[in-house]
């Protein structure tokens, strides 16, 4: 079932997101849910936030965003309750959206290699590190489940330029791109 996006402005996407255990009511429905919900909104990721929950949960299919050819090189992966533990290598600059923020985009410096901890769909524990557009997707969901969106870590310059949009999201003056529903404040 596709679920409603929450949109720019909705509470929920600026709380800090709680742990969950394997006892969460209907996690593999939820889940296979999200996975239908990326997809029909060609997303790369997205964050049970986004959907109106506030869990430590997230899912990324990076294989998208691999340069072509090496697509093989991306990760479809669960996230649950994961932790960011390391963080190495230079910040790379990128250019990032959000199907929470439709139409926004701009440069984030984020590192280039990282080590969380997380489950995974089964609540099997792992600890990995994942490094170049991996990681880069890993911690723009990661930043989902923290409630920090993408646009906080802009320059001061891009901030000002895109406030004007933001604001048209939350006030839901703007005609949204996908053929979804979308909650907004």
């Amino acid at each position: 079932m596709i679920l409603p996006i929450y949109a720019y402005g909705q509470p929920v996407l600026k709380k800090v997101a709680e742990p969950i255990d394997k006892d969460y009511p209907e996690l593999d429905k939820l889940i296979a849910d999200m996975w239908e919900t990326m997809e029909e909104a060609n997303g790369v990721g997205l964050a049970a936030p986004q959907i109106g929950k506030s869990i430590r949960l997230f899912i990324v299919d990076s294989a998208p965003m691999q340069a072509e050819g090496e697509e093989d090189k991306g990760i479809r992966q669960v996230f649950i309750n994961a932790e960011i533990i390391e963080e190495a290598g230079d910040d790379c600059s990128y250019s990032e959206g959000c199907l929470s923020i439709p139409d926004v985009s701009g440069d984030v410096d984020r590192p280039e290699e990282i080590t969380l901890t997380f489950q995974d769909e089964t609540f099997e524990k792992h600890t990995r590190t994942f490094t170049g557009m991996n990681a880069r997707v890993i911690q723009h969901e990661y930043d989902h489940i923290d409630g920090i969106l993408f646009t906080e870590l802009l320059s001061p310059l891009k901030k000002r330029m895109v406030k004007r949009k933001l604001e048209k999201i939350r006030k839901g003056d703007v005609e949204l791109k996908y053929r979804m529903k979308f909650v907004r404040g």
